[in-house]
């Protein structure tokens, strides 16, 4: 029988999550901005459609690392995997409450409407800031073992 190495792979999986949130959240998100004679709308409207492809990555990531987990049940549960469900509970945030609530009010703005302040982009970024920091732990316990 083959023997896989289930931590092996969670933390290329790990890895390669971080990477993706990392250069689109903390890198082509805020450069996007500084784009010559690109409109607020256009922002908006590019940010929806890689965030939305950022998000279904992201659950494919996610549920690798479930997979595996759960397929690994002699070493489930301990204090590392809390890092990994604390970064899907998040995905589950973003997935189902903030990114939802950030395109009804990109909607908006791209038909011209004009907006109170809000706080959601600062929690969206918070919540990155968050899920990267788990993820990196979860996968650098990974590779103590």
């Amino acid at each position: 029988m083959m023997n896989i190495n289930y931590e092996g792979i969670m933390v290329i999986v790990a890895f390669l999550w971080i990477g993706f949130v990392a250069a689109i959240s903390f890198m082509e998100a805020w450069l996007k901005f500084q784009a010559p004679g690109i409109t607020v709308p256009l922002w908006l409207g590019i940010g929806k459609i890689v965030f939305a492809a950022l998000n279904k990555v992201e659950w494919f990531f996610a549920s690798i690392i479930a997979v595996l987990l759960l397929l690994n049940l002699a070493a489930l549960f301990r204090g590392r995997d809390l890092l990994y469900i604390s970064g899907f509970i998040i995905l589950l945030m973003q997935t189902f409450w903030l990114l939802p609530a950030l395109g009804r009010r990109a909607a908006k703005v791209i038909k011209g409407e004009k907006l109170a302040p809000s706080h959601l982009h600062l929690y969206f970024v918070a919540m990155e800031m968050i899920k990267v920091a788990n993820l990196f732990l979860f996968g650098f316990s990974l590779l103590k073992k």
